[in-house]
């Protein structure tokens, strides 16, 4: 089985999404992580960011793999690095680049293939997963939160990081965010319509976790 998380920046997603599949016994797919680990190959190049060719190409030639939970950039694990601030602000050159998705959404769907083949579920995360990347999954779980909320929950999460971060500058970023994700031209940012929608304010990872799997099951 192939069950999709989609939603936005901050809504706990990965979360969610680890803790679900481990509950269940199956694998588990960041596909935000993928777009991070080009942005990560980027910066590592100097590419000059208003040249998207330049990232495409980097694209084409990298090697980009997906163990329990963890990144690969040709061999390497970058699962950590690719969390770090200056990743996140660039992400969206990778992300919004309508190349760069045709080149990783196969990466994906083949990710989950080689799963299912092998007899075993997976739980895929990201933003254009029940729409775009896994049109056809089984379930299909639409997971949100307040813009305010997510705000707070990515502060903290840059302030173990030990890195200089304001509430308010997190939020404007929150906001540009969703209305960039829901404006790419090439898997944006939808509710897909048979989704499941689970919203987190207010809500302890336990708690949505454990709604999520009566979701599943029922």
């Amino acid at each position: 089985m192939i069950i999709t998380i989609d939603g936005p920046a901050g809504a706990g997603k990965s979360t969610v999404a680890k803790q679900l599949a481990a509950n269940l016994g199956y694998d588990y797919l960041d596909t935000g992580a993928i777009y991070r680990t080009i942005a990560l190959l980027g910066l590592r190049n100097h590419i000059a960011w208003d040249a998207p060719e330049q990232l495409v190409a980097l694209t084409r030639s990298a090697r980009i793999e997906s163990h329990e939970g963890r990144t690969f950039l040709d061999g390497e694990d970058v699962t950590d690095q690719i969390r770090s601030v200056e990743v996140t602000e660039h992400t969206k050159y990778a992300a919004d680049n309508p190349a760069i998705r045709q080149i990783l959404v196969p990466i994906q769907q083949a990710i989950a293939a080689k799963v299912v083949a092998a007899g075993r579920g997976i739980v895929t995360e990201g933003r254009d997963q029940g729409t775009a990347v896994f049109p056809d999954a089984e379930r299909k779980i639409f997971l949100t939160a307040s813009p305010e909320e997510r705000a707070r929950r990515r502060l903290q999460e840059w302030s173990s990081q030990a890195e200089p971060v304001d509430f308010q500058v997190i939020l404007d970023q929150i906001n540009a965010r969703d209305a960039r994700d829901r404006a790419r031209k090439v898997g944006p940012l939808t509710e897909p319509k048979d989704a499941y929608l689970c919203e987190t304010d207010n809500k302890a990872i336990s708690q949505v976790v454990e709604e999520l799997v009566e979701f599943v099951k029922k």
